[in-house]
């Protein structure tokens, strides 16, 4: 499934994140990839332990996390801290797919889901869509500022190369409490139709069995 969330960041916070991404250091970003994905990553990477990054978090993380898309589309168990990427002219993200299994030793967690949040306009950099590799062909994203997109961590994707301007996002990853993907997009859709059913017909029969359908289907699949 892949699902743009719009408005994830208000004017007032994206203000506030781009005045502290231009404050903040940066380093090669394949200081963070694989094996295989350093062959192909060019971009630059705020420093994490830079203090201004748990600034960076609770306006950004704290808005994704609680925005109900977010929570229905991911069904999140755990989601990883971000890194905060910037990519100028020439730089690019070729083909890859995610690391399966990610974080420290004493924190692992499996990669799930993929999002991007967009802390810049469009209209600020030439190039660097995000493009996703689907069975119906490649999907492009260059979402609004303040916007995101989530979409499967298995799915083979890059960042094709900036040609003018600055791209800047946050990208993070989500362990499901239900690992298959097909699974959490049937889930997402009946959701979906049991939150229009229960502001529409709240009390109608039909309402209660989708919700029970929904609430007995999250019990079966998902793992804690």
């Amino acid at each position: 499934m892949l699902l743009p969330i719009p408005e994830v960041l208000n004017p007032a916070q994206l203000e506030e994140v781009q005045r502290l991404l231009a404050e903040v250091p940066f380093q090669d970003g394949r200081y963070s990839a694989g094996k295989e994905a350093r062959i192909v990553k060019q971009n630059e990477e705020m420093q994490q332990q830079d203090a201004r990054y748990d600034r960076l978090n609770r306006i950004v993380m704290r808005s994704l996390v609680n925005h109900p898309l977010f929570q229905q589309a991911a069904l999140p168990l755990r989601v990883a801290s971000p890194f905060y990427a910037r990519y100028r002219p020439g730089m690019t993200y070729g083909d890859h797919v995610d690391d399966p299994v990610m974080g420290p030793m004493t924190g692992r967690y499996r990669s799930d889901v993929s999002t991007t949040v967009f802390l810049n306009a469009p209209e600020d950099y030439e190039g660097g869509e995000l493009v996703i590799r689907t069975s119906y062909g490649e999907t492009r994203f260059k979402g609004e500022a303040g916007s995101a997109v989530v979409y499967p961590s298995h799915s083979l994707h890059r960042v094709d190369p900036v040609t003018a301007g600055e791209r800047l996002v946050a990208v993070t990853w989500t362990q499901s409490m239900v690992r298959d993907a097909a699974r959490r997009e049937l889930l997402f859709e009946l959701s979906e139709a049991r939150e229009a059913l229960l502001e529409r017909a709240p009390t109608d029969p039909v309402t209660a069995k989708v919700s029970h359908s929904y609430v007995n289907l999250l019990r079966m699949w998902a793992e804690l």
